[in-house]
């Protein structure tokens, strides 16, 4: 964990000591870097055989999960839509 907080630490002091420098290709790398720490967990994750045998229980935890996120999501914009736009003076 310590080390975690470390390295994101470090990330931030690095990034702010060249921030006046032209970093453009950073994004690129780090975009390579995900896919591969996404191939790289797509490995583990198939080869280890109890998520594969729970994978439709993991599935449907993923499903209500993300409905339920979403679900909340609109929700709450839907109601901070109305909130404002009743403040303006506007009919909703």
């Amino acid at each position: 964990m310590f080390a975690i907080i470390g390295l994101m630490l470090t990330g931030m002091l690095l990034g702010y000591l060249l921030r006046k420098r032209d970093l453009r290709k950073i994004s690129q790398i780090i975009t390579l870097l995900i896919w591969l720490l996404l191939f790289i967990l797509g490995i583990e994750v198939g080869s280890n055989e109890q998520i594969i045998k729970g994978l439709h229980t993991i599935g449907m935890e993923a499903v209500i999960l993300t409905l339920g996120g979403t679900l909340g999501s609109v929700t709450a914009a839907w109601a901070l839509w109305k909130s404002l736009y009743r403040q303006k003076g506007g009919e909703v």
